[in-house]
Parts: structure tokens; C-alpha cells; sequence
């Protein structure tokens, strides 16, 4: 077991583990607790009742956060002519075809989110080894394969993030950074459940939200109680 700084252990003091916080409770103590010389992203955990061995059941989409992400995201799109320009008016940071698939086979990786329209995946499709693995493939069901590139453009700048249950049904978003205010925190939480709610695959039989726990990116995880998020 990794032994933990002097740091986390007293702001670890500081949170019962055995309770289950209000998202404002949980939020203001992360917020409290947290001890890094730099603004920590603040991250949601969510342990859903699902078994993503089955395919039918395997969580996938992206939202866009009430008040972003507070990160500053660099977007690569792969485009040619009209859908080229739009990128760029859309704020993209890099646009381009061939070129870019060259360099990216090159080693270039200077980018955080990879968008495509429908015409260029023939080209894209040949880096699937390389992005495919760092979770930089465009891909139709996250929105980032798709024709209307300004508008996917402008949605990951102002906070696009994208959620998938990994092997063992839990799910990784960040919510924003420990300086936003906790009631900005609160409503980005908030449609991150709402999100995955909606995202409620028909296969998944008894208890869909398991656990939720949010955190900041050195500080230790404060429990959430799950029915202060759901529909009364």
C-alpha cells in the first residue's frame, strides 16, 4: 500500500468515512481539504450496478458541465474545405487532414480531444493504435464524429466531458477545480447524474447508482449520499 503524505492524512482526519454527505457537505470539505500548491481538479466516482463484460450494458456518453471544466481543452479536428474553416471560426486549435495524421504518426500528441467529420474517419482510421489507447479516437457516440463541427467544436471548449464505466462499472468525470464555488460544483455534479440517468442501459437490473464519491486530485474521497441526487 502506498504510504500516504503528512498532508492527506490530516485531511483525511477531517472526513468520517462511515457517513454519507449532502453534495454540498461533500463538496465544501473537498473544497476545505484541499492541500496542493495548485488549482486540483475536483473528480466524481461513481460506482454504477452494471456488468460492462455485456455490451448492452456498458455506460458511454459525454454532457456538457453547467459551468465547464475550468480546464483549458486543446482541440484537434480532422477536416477539409467548408468544415475546415468552421473548425477554425469554432476555435479550434488545430484543423487539418493528411498532414496531421502524418505527424500524429510521427509521435505529435500536443492535444487533448480529436474531433472528425463523417468523410475524414478514412483517414483517421488508420491511427486507431495509436489514439485508440489514450482515449483520443473520434467516435460517433461521444460526438466527435460528426458534421456539425462548429457546434461539437464549441461544446468541448466551453466543458465537454465524456463518461465510460471501465471493467468494473465505475465511472470518471471531472466536475471542475477546487477554486469554482461549491454551488458551481454542486450543479455540475448534478448533471453528471442526471446524465448518467438518462444513460440507464435496459439491461442493468436492481441498483443502478452503487456509490459516489468525489474528491480532489491529491485530497482524499468524500462520500456523496446518492438519494440527494435522484428524483424524489
Amino acid at each position: 500500500m502506498a504510504t500516504r503524505g503528512k498532508a492527506y492524512l490530516e485531511a483525511h482526519k477531517e472526513i468520517d468515512q462511515e457517513k454519507r454527505y449532502s453534495p454540498e457537505e461533500a463538496l465544501r470539505l473537498v473544497k476545505d481539504n484541499a492541500f496542493a500548491n495548485f488549482d486540483e481538479t475536483v473528480e466524481c466516482h461513481v460506482r454504477l450496478g452494471v456488468d460492462p463484460r455485456h455490451a448492452d450494458q456498458v455506460v458511454r456518453g459525454a454532457l456538457v458541465l453547467p459551468h465547464g471544466t475550468g480546464r483549458t481543452v486543446r482541440v484537434l479536428v480532422f477536416a477539409q474545405g467548408e468544415k475546415a474553416e468552421e473548425a477554425r471560426e469554432a476555435g479550434a486549435d488545430y484543423v487539418g487532414d493528411e498532414e496531421l495524421a502524418e505527424k500524429i504518426e510521427g509521435g505529435w500528441l500536443d492535444f487533448d480531444v480529436a474531433v472528425a467529420t463523417p468523410d475524414m474517419m478514412r483517414v483517421v482510421g488508420r491511427l486507431g493504435r495509436v489514439l485508440g489507447p489514450r482515449g483520443l479516437m473520434p467516435n460517433p457516440k461521444s460526438g466527435t464524429v460528426t458534421a456539425d463541427i462548429g457546434t461539437s467544436v464549441r461544446e468541448i471548449k466551453a466543458g465537454k466531458v465524456e463518461y465510460r464505466t471501465d471493467r468494473q462499472g465505475n465511472i470518471h468525470v471531472p466536475i471542475g477545480k477546487v477554486s469554482f464555488s461549491v454551488e458551481q460544483l454542486v450543479e455540475n455534479l448534478q448533471s453528471v447524474i442526471d446524465a448518467l440517468q438518462k444513460a440507464r442501459p435496459p439491461g442493468a437490473k436492481g441498483r443502478y447508482f452503487l456509490k459516489i464519491t468525489v474528491t480532489s486530485t491529491m485530497g482524499p474521497g468524500v462520500k456523496v449520499n446518492i438519494a440527494d441526487l435522484l428524483p424524489s
